[in-house]
């Protein structure tokens, strides 16, 4: 399946939600659809209509927008919850069965109540929705033989996508690879496979790359990973990773993935951390002397990919302690101020004191001021520096 595109089910305004304290007003939803929309995700599961009245409500209005991507409501296995689904405007839905012994237990369910619901349910679903996604929770603690069963049964009662959701985040790379490569040898290639993954070790990311190089075509993400306990696998770093890693196309404008996760992190209240990946403040800022030389001569040096590509500017150089001459001498060249190489040791051994005395950076303005005070001071045949 290398080269074909990765289809992306952004479910944020479910999943996402589900974050201790995040709640998404109606015209924050509608916001947040149309810019994914926009973006190009090509499907929003967009909340869980047996929530209540307002939930519904919620989605009727996303689908109301006319937006150019798939409407999912997500569903447990539940006649009520797809008769709620049925209330809405939704064409498609995602229904969720636990397939692990420890959910079994804690939702007071058996293996045979699988068996016996699930092509009940689909083939209800099938006759309303027009996609019908089916949903393995709790996967990655599943037996790997009823899973096979699940994949197949799901398959034969005429479900279009089965879901692995890695609810606790346990898997690692190689695990989640494994498990597609084998599912997508039983399951054949008109079956659709997705991934959904959870952050709880840190690996959301690399096992959703894994999972589409073992075989998933289809993977769940929510922007700047917001979700439940340390999140779902993020959006903007998924696409990139695959991009950049694999080669392999989510149909995303990436550009607009800086403007995209300001605008969740905006409504859900939640600040983007200066060194998240892909999005935050600092990951296209340079501080160290030896990256800002080499970046100086080629800006691919340190870093993986252009700012430009998801919708940043270029950012200045940071100044402190680590800084070096070429960094100094080029924040300064772009103020119109031009110093002498010889003057460099003095700029920076001033810059150093001060950020040290302040455990942090020199603004561009100190820098500035800190240069011409040398400048003039040579000018008058003095060299001394204040702190």
């Amino acid at each position: 399946m290398a080269g074909t595109r990765v289809h992306l089910i952004d479910t944020t305004l479910r999943d996402g939600e589900q974050a201790p304290g995040v709640v998404f007003s109606r015209p924050g939803k509608l916001k947040i659809a149309a810019a994914l929309a926009a973006a190009g995700i090509p499907e929003l599961e967009a909340g869980t209509p047996a929530i209540d009245e307002e939930e519904r409500a919620d989605l009727n209005a996303i689908v109301n927008l006319g937006l150019p991507c798939r409407v999912t409501a997500w569903c447990r296995a539940a006649v009520e919850d797809l008769q709620h689904a049925e209330t809405c405007a939704v064409d498609s839905v995602h229904i969720s069965f636990p397939v692990s012994l420890i959910l079994f237990g804690a939702l007071a369910k058996e293996e045979r109540w699988l068996w016996q619901v699930l092509p009940q349910i689909v083939g209800r679903a099938r006759i309303r929705f027009r996609h019908v996604s089916v949903g393995a929770q709790d996967a990655s603690r599943a037996d790997a033989a009823l899973l096979d069963r699940f994949v197949l049964a799901a398959r034969d009662a005429g479900a279009g996508r089965v879901r692995l959701a890695d609810t606790v985040g346990i898997w690692n790379p190689h695990r989640t690879w494994c498990c597609f490569r084998r599912l997508r040898a039983i399951a054949g290639s008109q079956l659709s496979l997705e991934f959904h993954g959870h952050n709880d070790l840190g690996m959301a990311t690399a096992n959703t790359v894994s999972a589409v190089e073992g075989g998933a075509d289809a993977i769940s993400v929510t922007v700047n990973g917001l979700g439940e306990r340390a999140g779902n696998a993020p959006l903007e770093e998924v696409a990139m990773a695959l991009r950049h890693t694999l080669g392999r196309e989510a149909g995303l404008d990436t550009s607009r993935l800086a403007a995209l996760c300001r605008l969740v992190a905006n409504r859900a209240r939640r600040s983007i951390h200066r060194a998240k990946p892909i999005t935050g403040a600092d990951v296209f800022r340079h501080e160290s002397g030896i990256h800002t030389a080499a970046l100086l001569k080629n800006p691919g040096a340190y870093q993986p990919f252009p700012c430009d590509e998801t919708g940043r500017l270029p950012e200045p150089f940071a100044i402190g302690k680590h800084s070096g001459s070429a960094g100094v001498q080029s924040l300064l060249a772009a103020s119109g101020i031009a110093v002498p190489a010889s003057l460099c040791p003095e700029i920076l051994s001033a810059v150093r004191r001060r950020a040290r005395a302040r455990k942090g950076s020199v603004s561009p303005q100190e820098l500035a001021v800190i240069a011409r005070g040398l400048l003039d001071e040579s000018r008058l045949g003095t060299r001394t520096v204040a702190p």
